[in-house]
Formats: C-alpha cells, sequence, structure tokens
C-alpha cells in the first residue's frame, strides 16, 4: 500500500480523507456528487490509489465549509507516540517492529490503533489485578449483559480525544442560550438563574456546609431544586448552573454525540454525558467567537481572560484547548492537571503532544515545580528527545475551601503549545523562541531514553538494565545502548 506522501504535486491523504468524510456524516457518494466526481475516484483517493489535487482541496474547503488544516498530520502523530508506547512494552521485547511500521500503521489505520490501545489497556488493568475487571469478565460469561470497558475514564478521554476536543452541536447550543438571555459575563449567574425558573420551573439555593457536607452541586428533582454549597466561589456556582441547564435543555445534543461513539457500558456513558455537560457549561460561560477572539487580542493572557469572562483558571485553561472550529482555530494547546504527588487527573490536546496513556509525566517538566512556588505563573520551553519542541505555562490552583479537619486539595495546571505558535503568547515576549535553549525532557521514564538523568525513577522499557556494583552514576539506572532484542 501506498505511503501517504506528497511526490510533486500530488499529494495521497487517504486515511485522512476518509476520516474528514466520516466527520461530515457523508457516504462515498453524497461527497463525490458535492466535489463533482465519481464514487469509484473517492473510492480510489480514500485507498491511497489516486491523489487529490490542490483544485480538490479547494472544492472541499468551500463546499463542506472547513479549514484544510484538518487534513494535517498532527493525529497520525498523536497515533503514532501511543503505538510506540504501547510496542516499548516488554510483552513485545522480541518482536522486531521498525519504527516506520507503526507510523505507517498510525497513518493508514486508525481505526486498529485505537483497538490497539483498548486491548492494551484491557492488559495493564488485568495484570494490575483488578478485581473489577474480572468481576465484568466473569460477568459477561454468564450472559450479564455488561459491555466490557477496561477503563472509562480512559474510554471517555479516547473519545474526546477522537473528536479534537471540539463538539460544535454543543457550541451552537450555547451561543444559541447566550443569544437568549442576552447578558454580559457579570449577569450571566443572574440571567441563569431566572433562566432555570422561568423556563424549568426550578430555583437555586445556596447552601451551608453542614447541609451539603463534601457535596457541592446537589439537583433535588422532587423539590425541583439546586443546591449549591457555600464553599463554591462565584465562577464555580455559575459552571455548575450552565452545567444543570445543560441537561436539561442540551439533552438531545449530548444523545446525539453518546449515540455516535458505539456501544458503551452504562458507567461510560454517564461519565461521558457529565463530561458533555461540562463542555456546554464552559461554552455558555465563554462563548467561542467572542472568547477566541478576546483570547487573540489579548496574547492568550489567562489571567485577564479569567477577569473577562468571570471565570476560573482551569476553566479557561480548558477552554482554551476547544477552539478547534474549522477556519475559526485558535492555538491548539494541550493540557495537563497534576496533583503534588505526580498523579494526572485530566489531560486534553488539541495539538500534537505525546501525552503518556500507561504513566506518568517528566519530573524535569516545571508544572511539577509549580507547588514551591504557589499562584506563581512559571514559563518553560521543554524539548522531547524526537527534537519536538514546545512552550509551557504552569500554574497552582485555588481550589473550593474545604472545612476543617479536610485536607485541602492540590492540583496544578500545565498549559502548552508547539514552539511555531508560542510567538502569539504574551509569555513569551522577549524571548529568542528560536535560539531559547529548551529543558531535555521525556514523555515519561519507562519511555525515555535520555542517559544520565539524575531524575529517572525507572529505566526505560525499550533498553536492558545494566548493575554494575562497582560504579555509581549520576542516574540511579544505566542501560543499554541499543534494544535488547
Amino acid at each position: 500500500m501506498r505511503t501517504p506522501t506528497e511526490t510533486g504535486r500530488k499529494l495521497f491523504v487517504g486515511p485522512r480523507f476518509r476520516r474528514l468524510r466520516k466527520q461530515l456524516n457523508l457516504s462515498q457518494t453524497q461527497i463525490a456528487e458535492g466535489l463533482g466526481l465519481s464514487p469509484s475516484y473517492i473510492n480510489l483517493i480514500e485507498r491511497n490509489q489516486r491523489p487529490v489535487t490542490a483544485q480538490m482541496l479547494l472544492r472541499l474547503a468551500e463546499t463542506y465549509d472547513l479549514d484544510l488544516r484538518d487534513l494535517a498530520t498532527s493525529d497520525e502523530d498523536r497515533f503514532f507516540a501511543e503505538l510506540n508506547e504501547i510496542f516499548s512494552d516488554p510483552l513485545f521485547r522480541q518482536i522486531d517492529l521498525p519504527k516506520q511500521e507503526l507510523r505507517d500503521l498510525a497513518e493508514l489505520c486508525p481505526g486498529v490503533t485505537h483497538a490497539l490501545q483498548r486491548v492494551y489497556a484491557a492488559y495493564t488493568e488485568a495484570r494490575r489485578g483488578e478485581t473489577l475487571v474480572a468481576a465484568q469478565f466473569a460477568d459477561r460469561d454468564k450472559g450479564g449483559g455488561h459491555d466490557y470497558e477496561a477503563n472509562p475514564i480512559e474510554r471517555v478521554r479516547d473519545l474526546i480525544e477522537a473528536n479534537r476536543n471540539y463538539f460544535p452541536e454543543l457550541e451552537t447550543a450555547a451561543e444559541t442560550l447566550r443569544d437568549e438571555i442576552d447578558t454580559d459575563p457579570q449577569g450571566l449567574r443572574t440571567a441563569l438563574i431566572n433562566r432555570l425558573r422561568e423556563k424549568h420551573s426550578t430555583t437555586v439555593r445556596i447552601m451551608p456546609v453542614d447541609v451539603m457536607r463534601e457535596t457541592l452541586r446537589r439537583w433535588d428533582r422532587h423539590r425541583r431544586q439546586v443546591l449549591i454549597s457555600e464553599l463554591v466561589d462565584s465562577a464555580g456556582r455559575t459552571f455548575q448552573l450552565a452545567m444543570q441547564l445543560g441537561l436539561s435543555e442540551a439533552s438531545a445534543q449530548f444523545d446525539s454525540i453518546i449515540n455516535r461513539a458505539g456501544p458503551l457500558d452504562d458507567t461510560t456513558r454517564k461519565l461521558y454525558r457529565i463530561t458533555l455537560a461540562n463542555y456546554y457549561a464552559a461554552a455558555v460561560m465563554m462563548p467561542y467567537q467572542a472568547f477566541l477572539s478576546a483570547a487573540e487580542t489579548l496574547g492568550y493572557d489567562l489571567h485577564v481572560l479569567t477577569r473577562r469572562f468571570n471565570a476560573g483558571f482551569e476553566q479557561v485553561c480548558h477552554r482554551l484547548t476547544t477552539l478547534q472550529r474549522p477556519n475559526a482555530r485558535g492555538v491548539p494547546f494541550f493540557l495537563l492537571r497534576v496533583d503534588n504527588a505526580g498523579n494526572v487527573s485530566k489531560r486534553f490536546s488539541s495539538g500534537t503532544f505525546p501525552f503518556s496513556k500507561f504513566g506518568g509525566t517528566c519530573p524535569l517538566w516545571n508544572v511539577h515545580s509549580t507547588f514551591d512556588t504557589p499562584d506563581r505563573l512559571l514559563q518553560q520551553i521543554i524539548e522531547l528527545p524526537d527534537g519536538s519542541r514546545y512552550f509551557s505555562i504552569a500554574q497552582t490552583l485555588r481550589r473550593p475551601a474545604v472545612p476543617w479537619p479536610h485536607v485541602q486539595p492540590r492540583f496544578a495546571i500545565g498549559l502548552g503549545c508547539e514552539i511555531r505558535h508560542a510567538s502569539k503568547l504574551v509569555y513569551t515576549a522577549g524571548l529568542d523562541l528560536d535560539r531559547a535553549e529548551g529543558t531535555p525532557i521525556g514523555v515519561n521514564c519507562r519511555l525515555c531514553e535520555r542517559e544520565n538523568c539524575s531524575q529517572r525513577a525507572e529505566p526505560p522499557l525499550t533498553r536492558t538494565l545494566i548493575l554494575d556494583e562497582t560504579t555509581r552514576r549520576v542516574s540511579s539506572f544505566a542501560f543499554s545502548s541499543a534494544r535488547d532484542m
């Protein structure tokens, strides 16, 4: 099979063209009619047996109002990174699998990549002795009728990535709501309270912590009341009200998106629905076009954006990863949320950053240093082993207060983009991005092959560990310079 490449004026983008057609929910016959081609020619394009021309690309963009960057390779880069992580496992050590074959698989067969991810995720959970996995398999064998999902959180993350963290139906619904209530960010919470009362006969009550205890929001269906804890700050209260309104008014959109994902078990469906409701709430608080225009004008100044849209720091950072509307895109950011033990509780990407699905993060990334400098925003240029460079900003989060003696949760947000986009950010003013030295990091220790790293927690899976009692190196681990096959 021909590998997608550009030879002269011939551009072969078959798999990407097929994915784009499916995102538009069009058959080969329908898109052929729109482009003035035969269905058989479309079939050959998708099988990489015919190229697409510049004229065809322009016609595609004009007919379906698309951004030609939808045919870019960011997805393939991410798929390749994920496959590389999977096949670095010692389970595959005896298999001579060249990197180019993995890249070809990521490019030509993204569906196979998703399938391998799910199988490997199930394998790793079973290997860790998760009793839930064994119970689900047993229930399935007994005819319990449950669809098996190795990890609902990872499954939902995969679904978000498959949609590039952008859901146009929810953006449209949120913009429609904002047009109807016609208010500025400062009056939004009052407008949402009025909307809930007038359209849904629902009242809102701020409740004392001794009543709500550890609950921040609760929907009382019988009394038709939204109860919000007094611990939730202003931005959080607005967000919770927008989410509650979304569950009432955008339910059809949620169902449509969920049904497109195919068979899901009950836990995954519920988690996906909550995730979509959160997305809708952020879109209501920060309407797409207004937020994008402000972000670009302000150079993506996070703190000014929080004030302008009366939103929280994490809400703004998360919203920046969703700005993927065709022909109106923002900087393709990636986001990571970690606690002070390094556990990853959120990760989103609209770019190419190769997050690890089965491990932690690199301790040299300054998102971990933010806990030493609370409320201070840190900047960093980071460089991965393959030479790709990114600009990152990181800061700790202020979470809702908790009553004594509960421990105050501590999280930090890392937000970044490819170095080629960094000049659009106010945080790079005065920096020579082309010449500035980057901090060498890895995806995580198990996949990073950098030698002599004093922060290394384990040797890379792709190398053989070397033990020598006569020598002590900077790193606690020494390993072979080539993969032991």
